[in-house]
């Protein structure tokens, strides 16, 4: 049957092939215009923008910039009850039950299920204070903030820590220092000189207790990530965040930890109790894919001096020995070799080139070199694999030696950054010069920026760190997150000299309540709204950002009106202000969470 026109006469039968072609070609330029926005849309992050034109462009009426505004109900968010009051949700012993022993795979990220998902505020214990400002909470912190006594009793001993009346005390001990943190660092620094030039600045600390070791080392130019998992020894991770010094929660065990390959000048291990040789070695491996070509990876304690140390391991001297000669081994098969020794402290570094790598294509050589299909980087759920990740050849700058030493390198273009789709010398040198502009607004929307009122800061979206480098000369340190489904420009941070970590920010992050003084977020609900729910991103970072700390939510002003809803649903405080350059598609909502006590009392 002919097509009709809205007269009733026939269409000629050329206009019947016509039509549907014409369409075709339609539909088809609007899907690859739609896929092309997609596929751009995380590239123009990172491409140079020059907003000042947005500011001289004439405008009418703000009803012509935002066409609409987000909504929410107005919400009152109910208590989440005393017995949550250290709540850590993807790493909640209250379900470890439901999964494995092997390899302490429990205490891993495990995270509620959405239905399981908690819509309450977490209070602070009763009789929680301010937490004390820094420096002086580098040696003490009040004990009803982190009201532990396990800790206390059991390493008592060892001099991690000491109850004196309202506080806690951090006298510096640890099981394989108890002369002081200082004097067992003063002899890592004569093992390893390229700690005291400027060549070693960002460490991992693993089974970190206190991180007492991390803490000694910020005055010594070192920025350490402190880590330990939430196990019977109760609150490490929470112990150093109160006391100012960076830290997560985490585990060596069946999935990699969430950090790029190649970004750590140097890794230590003070009697962890991590089983290094078992396994084929493959927490070994590990540490080996995070630290840079010529590297250096810390070990104190078994099996270190076995010779003198063995009677109190509860072992043989052979036994003893024999577990040193197997750690040797899979070290030098990973290309590591012996750096320093001295008393309880040996000192193993990475290859500096790629070199002894081609040993490992032999047939039925272990560890063999891991296949090209295996993304070094990837690092958020991904298994750990019996395989040697090996430095790109084309990188020729990521060695320790070949970065600029410490601060220098704060400001230079990584070679990484090359590997960003549209990253060049050009985007990181205009990234570094909008964040001084950003930071110094910032400054000026929050005085207490740059004061001892903040300490522990996060950034939680960032690109290349640039807040972090703006504010380096602040009494204060930022935990850099790079989201796991945005482009991969955690490399960048790591090479300028600062600490950060994937995350999802649709799951819990990997800390305890009450860690940071400030969260700042640079359209994070823009990229991820389509993914995770705003409310309980919120809800995450009250959990997160102690009372009386801030918030500052940099966000297109479509979500400025439910962000603020559901931020005094949350008991926090909060105004709108305008950005540096005064335009009206983006604002700045700086927040304050109150400090509240649960209106139910401890029994």
């Amino acid at each position: 049957m002919k097509n009709k026109d809205k007269d009733g006469k026939p269409y000629p039968e050329k206009s019947s092939r016509v039509i549907p072609m014409t369409l075709t070609l339609v539909v088809l330029c609007g899907l690859s215009f739609y896929l092309g926005g997609i596929f751009c849309s995380e590239k123009n992050r990172f491409l140079a923008k020059d907003i000042t034109k947005d500011v001289t462009r004439p405008v009418k009426s703000s009803k012509e910039v935002i066409s609409t505004t987000l909504k929410v109900d107005p919400v009152l968010f109910p208590e989440c009850g005393i017995d949550y009051q250290d709540y850590t949700p993807c790493t909640d012993p209250r379900r470890w039950r439901k999964y494995g022993l092997q390899r302490l795979t429990f205490m891993e990220r495990h995270c509620p299920p959405v239905f399981e998902r908690k819509e309450c505020l977490v209070s602070p214990p009763d009789g929680y204070k301010p937490p004390i400002r820094w420096p002086k909470s580098r040696d003490e912190c009040w004990y009803r903030n982190v009201p532990y006594d396990w800790i206390n009793k059991q390493k008592s001993n060892q001099n991690w820590l000491r109850k004196q009346g309202e506080k806690f005390l951090f006298p510096g001990g640890g099981t394989m220092f108890p002369r002081g943190v200082g004097a067992y660092v003063d002899l890592m620094q004569e093992l390893i000189p390229e700690m005291q030039d400027g060549t070693i600045r960002t460490a991992l600390d693993t089974g970190c207790g206190v991180a007492s070791w991390g803490g000694d080392l910020l005055d010594r130019g070192v920025l350490t990530v402190s880590l330990a998992p939430r196990d019977n020894h109760e609150a490490q991770v929470q112990f150093a965040l109160e006391r100012g010094i960076p830290a997560i929660l985490g585990i060596i065990s069946t999935q990699r930890l969430p950090f790029p390959s190649n970004s750590f000048d140097m890794a230590h291990c003070s009697r962890c109790l991590i089983p290094w040789t078992e396994f084929g070695g493959i927490y070994l491996l590990e540490i080996h894919r995070i630290l840079r070509p010529g590297g250096f990876w810390v070990l104190s304690g078994p099996p270190v001096n076995y010779e003198n140390r063995w009677r109190g391991w509860n072992t043989t001297v052979e036994e003893q020995k024999a577990d040193y000669d197997k750690l040797q081994e899979l070290l030098t098969s990973m290309c590591f070799k012996l750096y320093n020794k001295k008393d309880d402290i040996a000192v193993w570094q990475k290859s500096k080139d790629n070199n002894c790598y081609n040993k490992l294509s032999t047939p039925d050589v272990y560890p063999p070199k891991c296949d090209d299909g295996t993304e070094p980087d990837a690092a958020w759920y991904t298994p750990l694999r019996p395989c040697v990740v090996v430095p790109s050849p084309n990188l020729k700058k990521l060695g320790l030696k070949s970065l600029p030493k410490w601060p220098n390198r704060l400001h230079v273009a990584p070679e990484r950054i090359g590997s960003i789709r549209g990253g060049s010398d050009g985007l990181f040198k205009h990234d570094d010069d909008k964040w001084k502009m950003r930071a110094k607004h910032y400054k000026k929307l929050l005085p207490a920026i740059g004061s001892d009122k903040i300490r522990n800061v996060m950034d939680m979206n960032t690109a290349f760190g640039g807040l972090a480098a703006a504010l380096i000369d602040d009494p204060l340190w930022v935990m850099n997150v790079v989201s796991s489904y945005a482009a991969n420009t955690l490399p960048v941070v790591y090479d300028r000299g600062l600490i950060g970590t994937y995350h999802d920010w649709c799951e819990a992050f990997s800390t305890y309540p009450r860690t940071y003084d400030l969260l700042h977020l640079d359209g994070l609900f823009t990229a991820e709204s389509h993914r995770c729910d705003m409310k309980y991103v919120l809800l995450e970072m009250d959990r997160i950002l102690r009372p009386n700390g801030y918030a500052i939510i940099r966000e297109s002003s479509y979500f400025m009106d439910a962000l603020t809803t559901i931020a005094k649903g949350m008991r926090w405080n909060c105004r709108k202000e305008n950005t540096e350059y005064g335009v009206e598609k983006e604002k700045v909502l700086i927040c304050q969470k109150k400090l509240w006590y649960s209106s139910s009392k401890e029994s």
